[in-house]
């Protein structure tokens, strides 16, 4: 059992985490790439005696790989909304002790029943945002593209080779049925078909499929498309301010990364305290100023840093709200047909 100082035992009893006062004080953390503040890391240990650990991982498949492939090395994880039920449904996620989380109180109204987890059995929202694509404004014909998906999958000869997409079928399947009016949830070969077409015939264009190194890639002026998240948008934006970050007109994907618990994790109470703590509005500000998203917990506005409601790649205007789409869960059989596709894709 791990020491603690009556400070930090005062801390766990404030946060409501002292029925895990008692773990064996070991917390093994997984997240994506560049997306929580190893300091944050320290203060959680600090104010629990919990020590922590912080691995990462490039994608939903791969994590959910590492999952199929025993989970026991981590103790809480962050999917993103659409692989929720699927971990569910293949047993990969264990359902929470609600007792322990007495800090589910705090999260926003539209944030307190969501589709994929409507009574947060399996997962809690981390951080949200929107994968659009970003361009740099010096290195495009015209300094200036349309606001859509087309110069994106339809790349101007200038820019072939200078143009990156994610390695996720997640975000490039979605993006694809958008401009092509397609259901994402497709289940009509003939629909996959006309995306596998689109995502096959980009594919020549591409530089590479990475969902690493996004920010340091457009910082460094190295492409001049990436298919991008807001967030990776607004902290390379910073360092190149001819950067520009689209929301596509046909609609641009809303996603929602979310805490949870893998089935074969170990330290389940740490867990808990973990993703309690997490719930706090002044810890989570902390990851939402560190990753550059915003979050799902009242009251973290405040410790959020102002820059972030000034950028409307972070902060959406108003007369682009229509073109956000938000998750959609689908059939058995649409999510064979997208993996169809992936597969064919990546030989």
């Amino acid at each position: 059992m791990t020491r603690r100082t009556p400070l930090a035992l005062a801390v766990l009893l404030a946060s409501g985490l002292a029925g895990s006062a008692q773990a064996a004080g070991t917390l093994h953390f997984a997240n994506w790439s560049d997306y929580y503040p190893p300091e944050l890391l320290k203060k959680f240990e600090k104010d629990t005696g919990i020590k922590a650990t912080l691995d990462a991982y490039d994608s939903n498949e791969t994590l959910l790989a590492k999952l199929k492939a025993g989970g026991g090395a981590y103790d809480v994880v962050v999917p993103s909304d659409s692989f929720i039920q699927i971990m569910a449904g293949d047993g990969l996620l264990q359902k929470f002790d609600k007792s322990k989380l007495p800090n589910l109180k705090n999260l926003k109204a539209n944030f307190q029943t969501l589709d994929f987890d409507p009574g947060h059995d399996y997962s809690v929202p981390y951080l949200w945002g929107t994968t659009g694509y970003s361009y740099d404004s010096k290195q495009v014909p015209g300094g200036k593209l349309d606001e859509s998906w087309r110069p994106f999958f339809e790349p101007p000869a200038e820019l072939k080779g200078k143009v990156v997409a994610l390695n996720s079928i997640e975000d490039l399947y979605i993006a694809a049925s958008h401009y092509l009016s397609i259901d994402q949830c497709t289940e009509d070969p003939k629909e996959a078909k006309k995306i596998q077409d689109l995502l096959l015939a980009q594919k020549p264009l591409l530089a590479m499929y990475n969902s690493d190194g996004t920010i340091e890639r457009m910082a460094a002026g190295e492409v001049a498309m990436h298919m991008q998240w807001n967030g990776a948008f607004h902290r390379a934006h910073a360092q190149r301010d001819s950067l520009v970050y689209v929301y596509p007109k046909e609609g641009i994907h809303v996603f929602i990364d979310n805490l949870v618990i893998p089935k074969d994790a170990v330290n389940v109470e740490e867990a808990h305290a973990f993703i309690n703590w997490m719930m706090l509005p002044e810890n989570i500000a902390a990851a939402s100023n560190f990753a550059k998203y915003n979050n799902a917990i009242e009251g973290s506005d405040k410790f959020m840093e102002k820059e972030l409601f000034d950028d409307p790649a972070i902060n959406t205007p108003q007369d682009k709200l229509d073109r956000l789409r938000t998750f959609k869960l689908c059939s058995p059989k649409a999510l064979s047909l997208r993996s169809k596709v992936w597969t064919k894709l990546k030989k």
